[in-house]
Parts: C-alpha cells; sequence; structure tokens
C-alpha cells in the first residue's frame, strides 16, 4: 500500500517538505561504505564493558553520565560543568540549535556538508544559510563570516568535512574567529577529528580557554567503533552547555553507550592503531584515484570524495554492480568510507572502470 500524498493530520508544512535522513544503503556480498562506519569489530575488553551493563537494563541510566564525564573534563583539563554527553555528536548539535536559534534566527553551514544540517534548524523554527564550498570542496570561512548578520545565532564548522574530507587549518580558524561576534556561538564538529593526520589542520580543545563562543563536538561513533552505541560529547562554556542540556531529551544515553565509551578510553591505544590503518589504506586509495586521473581532496576523514556532477548515478551504478555501496549525492558526487583491506582493490577497479566508462562515453558526444 502506498503511503497518502499528504498526511492525514495538521503537521508543520516545512517539516513534512524535509527529505528524510536515509541511512547508507548495503549490497549482499559486497562492501558497505556508504556509512562511515568503523569496519573493525570491537575490542573484547570493549565489548565486555557493554555487555556487563546489560545485567542493569531494567534502571534508567544516570543521564549526567557522571564517570564519563568526569574522564574527559580531566583528560581535557576543563571543568566537569564544561563537558556534556549525549546520544552522538548529532544529538547534541540538534540541542545546541533549539538553545540558540528559534523562529526567524539564522543557522549558518558550509555545504555541502553533513546532510543532517539542514534538518536541525528547521526543527527550531529556524532559518538555514547555507555557503557554497570552495572549489577545493573546502570550508569558505570568509564567505561565512559575510553572511552573519544581525539574526544570526549559530555557525557550524565541520572538520574534516562530510563528505568532502577536507580539513579547515589553524590559520584559517583563527582568521574566521576574528571575524566572527564574540557574543555569536560556533560549533566546531569534529566527529572525524581522530583521523585527522595534516598538522595544519584546527583542533578545537585547545582554543576553548580562547574563544568564550565555542563549543566543540566529538563522538565515539567513528574512530572508536561504538556507532551501533550512539554516543558523543561536547566541550563548551558552562553556561552554554547548560542551555543545551536543558534542551535534551532526558536518559537518552544508555548505560551500555557509557561503559563502552570507558572501556574505549582505556583501550585507547588499540583503538588508535586501527585508526593508523585506517589512514594508511585512506592514502592508498587517494593516491591510486589520482594516478587514474581523478581530482581528489586529499582526504583527512574515514572517507574520499568524488566529484562526479552530473554522472554520479551512472557511477553509483558501476560501483553498485561490482560490491561497493557508497554514499551518492547527486548532482554533486559520492563520499567512500574506507573500509576492510580487501574492499580497496576491488574499489580501485570499479573507479578506473567509471573513468574508462565516462571518457568512452564523452568522447562519443559530437562537439557543439
Amino acid at each position: 500500500m502506498s503511503a497518502p500524498a499528504t498526511p492525514p493530520v495538521k503537521l508543520r508544512p516545512e517539516i513534512v517538505a524535509l527529505p528524510a535522513y536515509r541511512q547508507g544503503k548495503t549490497v549482499e556480498g559486497g562492501f558497505k561504505l556508504s556509512s562511515n562506519e568503523n569496519p573493525f569489530d570491537p575490542l573484547p575488553g570493549v565489548l565486555k564493558a557493554a555487555q556487563a551493563a546489560n545485567e542493569v537494563l531494567n534502571r534508567y541510566p544516570n543521564g549526567f553520565a557522571p564517570e564519563l564525564s568526569a574522564r574527559l573534563a580531566n583528560r581535557h583539563n576543563v571543568d566537569l560543568s564544561q563537558v556534556i554527553i549525549g546520544a552522538g555528536s548529532v544529538a547534541l548539535l540538534a540541542q545546541f540549535v533549539i538553545a540558540a536559534a528559534g523562529a526567524g534566527d539564522e543557522v549558518i553551514y558550509s555545504w555541502r556538508s553533513f546532510e543532517a544540517y539542514p534538518l536541525l534548524p528547521v526543527m527550531s523554527g529556524a532559518v538555514s544559510v547555507q555557503v557554497p564550498n570552495r572549489p577545493d570542496h573546502g570550508h569558505d570561512l570568509p564567505a561565512m563570516a559575510t553572511a552573519i548578520t544581525e539574526r544570526t545565532r549559530l555557525v557550524i564548522v565541520c572538520t574534516p568535512n562530510n563528505p568532502t574530507s577536507t580539513i579547515v587549518t589553524k590559520t584559517e580558524f583563527a582568521e574566521f574567529m576574528a571575524l566572527v561576534p564574540s557574543d555569536l556561538l560556533v560549533i566546531l564538529d569534529e566527529a572525524y577529528g581522530e583521523f585527522v593526520t595534516d598538522p595544519d589542520a584546527v583542533s578545537g580543545f585547545p582554543l576553548l580557554a580562547s574563544y568564550p563562543n565555542l563549543v566543540v563536538l566529538r563522538t565515539f561513533s567513528k574512530a572508536y567503533g561504538l556507532a551501533g552505541l550512539r554516543i558523543g560529547y561536547g566541550l563548551g562554556p558552562t553556561a552554554v552547555i547548560d542551555a543545551a542540556r536543558s534542551a535534551s531529551i532526558p536518559l537518552s544515553v544508555t548505560h551500555q553507550a557509557q561503559q563502552a565509551a570507558l572501556a574505549s578510553l582505556d583501550h585507547e591505544g588499540e583503538l588508535l592503531e586501527r585508526v593508523g590503518h585506517i589512514a594508511a589504506l585512506r592514502t592508498t586509495i587517494w593516491k591510486g584515484l589520482t594516478a587514474q586521473g581523478w581530482s581528489v581532496p586529499e582526504p583527512q576523514g574515514n572517507f574520499v570524495w568524488l566529484a562526479t556532477g552530473d554522472d554520479t548515478n551512472e557511477a553509483v551504478a558501476i560501483l553498485t554492480r561490482n560490491g561497493i555501496m557508497a554514499r551518492p549525492f547527486h548532482p554533486e558526487g559520492i563520499r567512500i568510507s574506507i573500509g576492510e583491506s580487501e574492499s580497496v582493490e576491488k574499489l580501485l577497479l570499479s573507479t578506473e572502470e567509471i573513468v574508462q566508462n565516462l571518457s568512452k562515453r564523452r568522447a562519443a558526444q559530437p562537439v557543439r
């Protein structure tokens, strides 16, 4: 039975008009490289901690995650009141948007960027202001600063940017913050921060003491491999953190997630070895793509970006036929996650086939 064209009840038209968030698809017998997941199985110690937490499934979790919050406060040399734990960094971002921006206010972010960004301002009644990426697919921070008006309540900076895998440098961010009003909230979304190897990339944690309007978001979903448990954290000024806490859904972070995050910090050395392995595969793939003739921004997340433009659907069809499930963003490009080592050869063979097919098609087109 097909869904009705219009809802049977009265709903907010701006919400109904939004495209629903879609998860990355899988392909049977192939490689799922569509969701930026960590391909490694959980470490035994992390799995054991999460399973032990099952013994208290009949009890509500402590919504403030005090043990994890204290651990993170000590780790980053901030007050406990400056730490907030949420059901993933995107859930926290939603809380900050709700806390900062209401009807008629503006939220600025680069585009294309994380596909959930356009959903969040609408939910709070605010308006998205999308600033196009530079030709090299990075943030155009000067343009973002120029877009700030009296109605702007929040600016999101995503580094490494999802889906283009580009970073914001230390210098770029410092110049940007010099242009931003000191009473305007800036969110530095560093969900993929652990994968960064560029020494010039900005890191938000050391900057918290310098900018009283800055909040930094991180997640345990990517580098730490806890995507299935949904847990992330933010650091920022106490008053801003308190406001976001007021906008949260109570008790949304499970006890299992909290214990798994703590165990992940205990086993961080092993986990970061895996991150290094993923980064090495990323370099191999990037070099392979550039050798094939692709113009690919040097990736700093656990994914690469192919700017396939109007050929996106055809390119995705070739990848899927070869057992590679990637994430298309038509008509701009394709995001491909770094997966298992075994996926690399098949991926590069597929991208070579895309190059050959598109070259043949373009050569066959009449000159106008």
